[in-house]
């Protein structure tokens, strides 16, 4: 393949304006070769977007550039010297920041902690026997909290990291980031669980982070984020740099085509219908303190959207259907029956399956082999006489599954951390499946997914619904539901403000909804 640009010239003079040059980068793994020959410039105070499907090389190669892992071949220059390989130290001292996207934070620490330990980790270089002392813990904690608009009182930074909600914590490694007053910043999927507006707070400690020369490196699925906040687009298939250039010279579409290798265009993908069986319905359903009076119904085989802000109940009320939480008060009544949820298991048992926004720390077994994680939630029915797994039948059942949802494995045998996290989507959807639900609730569906993932979840969504099964989907990616959904339900403060026709609204129309600001008539 051919990359869209010259080969980037080795430079090694202190006075230019490139930070860090990766050249004639090489990694295998066993007989996989991740990354083959990829060279890029990365400048002070610019913005880069790394972009490419999962599995195409994009987690390796920042591996290697923050030190996690070595290349085999091929070299790093960092501000003119020359490095075959990097430590996790001599990444962070050489002034590079790496937000993963499972964050890397430590939950039983507190915020202060968290925020500030990368900084004392590097003035130690790698060493903390010794005293810390909290006001200087709290004073770099606080300063980098401020630049992302979290709160900086005593209590919030005495808070357990574990206790926060995802978007926070998101929120708190980033801010970890620019404590140590990096160089550069790279971020793996950092939007993953914000808002619009928690996004668009984003882009603003970014503006920041540029006017002050540091250098950021997205990893990202979203494109339209990309384009808001502009810069380079280096474009990875296969483990080879394909294309790199002004994002702004790329249309979506020749991105995705340069990422997959083939056309995906923005189609809305729901073209069925539902039926008119009442499936699911909600009357006056209520979580004390985070929804209340929420009453809905869901036709079998409609696709339901709900959206809102972090605030606004919609992750609380996703919860209580799947039997996480317990309401307050209301009912909620499947296929004309009344359930009393205490507990997941009691939603498991009506049919009722729950896609966690969380995969990796509520959702999956990592170290754990794909058949075990796809058979996980109906181990009871597929026991022998002698209470033991009936093997030949778990095979076979995750075996379908992995037919049927596309999934890039091998066999089921090899662990699912092992998978691009859109076959790791794809593995947890499969779990649930395997129940044969009545109603699915997809919580993020395609959180940190790629764009050719998507398209195979998408359709996989849409079969469910065509066979009969109800969806709702919770999710802040206001395209995903309005290509994918019937209708959309739109919640703030705790109550469902408006409802939408999702092929008639626009995503301007949903946004003001959220925020207050729209026009029309409150849902009933």
């Amino acid at each position: 393949m051919t990359v869209e640009q010259s080969q980037p010239t080795h430079r090694s003079v202190p006075s230019s304006p490139v930070f860090l040059e990766v050249a004639g980068i090489h990694k295998r793994f066993g007989g996989v070769h991740a990354l083959r020959g990829v060279s890029l410039v990365i400048e002070r105070g610019e913005i880069y977007h790394l972009l490419g499907e999962n599995g195409c090389g994009k987690s390796t190669l920042i591996k290697i550039i923050s030190g996690a892992q070595p290349p085999d071949e091929g070299h790093i220059c960092i501000e003119g010297l020359t490095h075959t390989a990097l430590t996790p130290i001599a990444s962070l001292s050489a002034g590079i920041e790496t937000v993963y996207q499972d964050l890397s934070l430590i939950p039983n620490l507190t915020v202060a902690e968290n925020v500030a330990l990368t900084e004392q980790l590097v003035k130690a270089q790698g060493r903390l026997a010794r005293p810390i002392r909290d006001a200087e813990l709290n004073a770099t904690a606080t300063r980098a909290l401020a630049a992302v608009k979290l709160p900086t009182s005593a209590e919030f930074l005495a808070t357990p990291v574990g206790s926060l909600p995802l978007a926070v914590r998101q929120l708190v490694a980033i801010s970890r980031a620019i404590a140590t007053q990096a160089k550069l910043v790279i971020m793996d999927e950092p939007t993953t669980s914000l808002t619009r507006r928690e996004v668009d707070n984003l882009i603003q400690v970014v503006s920041d982070l540029r006017s002050h020369e540091v250098a950021v490196l997205f990893v990202t699925h979203k494109l339209d984020e990309c384009y808001t906040i502009g810069g380079q687009a280096i474009v990875l298939r296969d483990g080879e740099c394909v294309a790199q250039g002004d994002i702004h010279n790329y249309t979506k579409s020749q991105l995705s085509h340069l990422m997959t290798g083939r056309d995906i265009d923005a189609r809305r993908y729901r073209h069925g219908s539902a039926s008119d069986e009442t499936l699911l319905q909600l009357q006056k359903l209520e979580y004390r303190g985070y929804f209340q009076q929420v009453s809905f119904t869901l036709k079998r085989g409609e696709i339901l959207g709900i959206t809102g802000l972090m605030d606004s109940g919609r992750n609380e009320l996703a919860q209580t259907i799947a039997g996480v939480m317990v309401a307050s008060s209301g009912t909620i009544s499947l296929c004309g029956k009344t359930l009393k949820l205490r507990c997941p298991a009691d939603s498991i048992r009506n049919g009722i399956g729950y896609v966690p926004e969380d995969r990796l720390g509520e959702g999956l077994f990592l170290d754990k082999p794909i058949l075990s994680n796809m058979v996980a939630a109906i181990l009871d029915d597929l026991r022998t006489s002698f209470g033991t797994l009936d093997q030949r039948k778990a095979r076979a059942v995750a075996q379908e599954q992995v037919d049927d949802l596309r999934i890039a494995t091998p066999n089921v045998d090899l662990p699912v951390q092992s998978l691009s996290g859109g076959n790791q989507q794809r593995v947890l959807i499969g779990r649930w499946l395997t129940i044969k639900p009545q109603l699915l609730v997809l919580h993020g569906p395609t959180v940190g997914v790629d764009v050719g993932s998507k398209d195979t979840i998408y359709k996989a969504i849409q079969a469910l619904a065509e066979r009969g099964l109800g969806v709702i989907m919770i999710s802040d990616d206001l395209p995903e539901l309005l290509q994918n959904a019937d209708r959309i339900l739109v919640m703030r403060d705790g109550l469902v403000q408006q409802e939408f026709s999702a092929d008639l609204a626009q995503e301007e129309d949903l946004y003001r909804a959220m925020l207050g600001t729209a026009k029309g008539s409150q849902s009933e």
